[in-house]
């Protein structure tokens, strides 16, 4: 906000200039997209439905973090190959939050991308072993922290609030932490006056409770759960078919399921990769159920999942490239709305078993000083570099009520992350009031000199 010197000098400036002057107008911003927003089970971009076509980026993989958007060089380089290949989204897993993202980030503006964020760290993040002493104040400010970095970009499609925490049965009593943070990250864009981007997580493929976790974030009440669900899917291994791979039976499964669906990951590397399943992704076979997908992954990282090298900043295309790209220029995207479910709706709530060792909805009341964040925002973030979160302190003390994680009230503080005006909700500016009470004194004043 202005301060009363600047506005004191733009008053004097106003009633010195006796010529009356046209009402300002606001610029259209040609430096951003449309926000992606969600309705019943799908995603829309305005008003067409909207089919996530990218891949997952995160050059130097987890043994050496990079983040692609703090360089220019580096996303200018890489952003030129997602043109190539026709995406609309990339997946990028560690970003540090002290970085300024401004350019790398208009870049994929300019390149019609949009970003789905996870906002965890291998220094801050839940542990599946022992989630409880791992989801604290320390963590939670880390995350918030990141949200401030990103909540001002209208190409900011979605934030996973973890990924693969639940890997098999016996990880399944992490559940409620991933949920409680998936409900923490929601409250604090609600609180703190941001746009409300899609919040969600990213899955392991467990067939023993993939339905499960899929039902689990969707129970419960309104502020516990996600807006959407994702989860990393490799069982299409060319040559295969709709069939063949079990998608047919996991598109019966999740039929009626209330909330966006896509694949965070895919692109079997068993055999040779020609991405024969883009075509039924991409088609009214899948399209009422799921919203794309992401492929895995950008750059090689020794796993052999890469559609490029990277050496010495040079970029060289591997086969699967060429692959995807025909893939993606072959397959169009289903017409009109793709029998999506306009309705959504909850799901109930999957019950323990063998293999879901979860009692209830139950989740963890937000630590205390993590819920003081709300008001106050995280503060100064950590980066890449912090100590870590794992054993930090300031953990929940207690069960949650339901409705706990509900915005009752939005933050009147003014936010460095609230610079992009098309990204802000809730407080009402009052600094055109201010002006046109200025120019009313000042009418008064011209007219009182005639």
């Amino acid at each position: 906000m202005k301060t009363f010197t600047a506005i004191a000098a733009f008053a004097a400036a106003v009633c010195a200039t006796p010529t009356p002057t046209q009402p300002l107008e606001a610029r259209a911003s040609s430096s951003s997209l449309t926000p992606i927003t969600v309705k019943g089970n799908a995603f829309f971009q305005g008003s067409n439905r909207f089919y996530m076509r990218g891949v997952d980026w995160q050059p130097g993989g987890s043994s050496k973090l990079v983040d692609p958007l703090a360089d220019k060089t580096t996303c200018t380089r890489d952003i030129a190959k997602f043109k190539t290949l026709g995406l609309n989204t990339v997946r990028i897993y560690t970003v540090d939050n002290t970085a300024n993202h401004d350019e790398c980030m208009q870049e994929l503006v300019d390149a019609g991308i949009y970003l789905v964020l996870d906002v965890n760290t291998p220094l801050y993040s839940i542990n599946r072993a022992t989630p409880s002493p791992s989801y604290n104040s320390v963590y939670l400010q880390n995350i918030f922290a990141t949200i401030d970095a990103f909540a001002k970009y209208d190409n900011v499609l979605a934030f996973f609030s973890g990924n693969e925490v639940i890997n098999d049965d016996t990880t399944t009593p992490a559940a409620p932490y991933v949920k409680a943070v998936t409900r923490d990250m929601r409250q604090y864009l609600g609180s703190r006056g941001y746009r409300q981007i899609p919040v969600g997580y990213s899955a392991a493929d467990v067939d023993s409770n993939r339905l499960e976790m899929a039902r689990y974030m969707n129970c419960g009440s309104d502020d516990e759960r996600s807006d959407f669900f994702a989860f990393n899917d490799y069982s299409w291994c060319d040559p295969s078919s709709f069939t063949t791979s079990g998608w047919d039976q996991k598109v019966k499964n999740f039929t009626g399921y209330g909330l966006p669906l896509f694949l965070s990951e895919y692109g079997c590397n068993i055999n040779t990769r020609k991405f024969e399943e883009v075509k039924s992704l991409y088609s009214k076979e899948m399209s009422a159920v799921y919203s794309g997908g992401l492929v895995y992954e950008y750059s090689e990282e020794g796993s052999k999942y890469g559609l490029v090298t990277i050496a010495g900043g040079k970029v060289t295309d591997l086969p699967d490239f060429a692959m995807l790209q025909k893939a993606f220029a072959g397959t169009s995207n289903p017409t009109g709305d793709g029998g999506y479910n306009a309705t959504g709706g909850a799901s109930s709530c999957p019950p323990k078993s063998s293999t879901w060792n979860v009692a209830d909805d139950s989740l963890p009341a937000i630590p205390e000083a993590a819920a003081a964040m709300m008001k106050n925002g995280a503060g100064k973030p950590v980066g890449l570099e912090g100590k870590g979160s794992q054993n930090a302190g300031g953990t929940s003390t207690g069960t949650a009520k339901p409705g706990s994680g509900s915005v009752t009230a939005v933050s009147s503080g003014t936010s460095t992350a609230k610079s992009s005006a098309s990204s802000l909700q809730g407080d009402m500016d009052v600094r055109p009031m201010i002006v046109s009470g200025i120019i009313l004194a000042c009418s008064f004043f011209g007219a009182a000199l005639i």
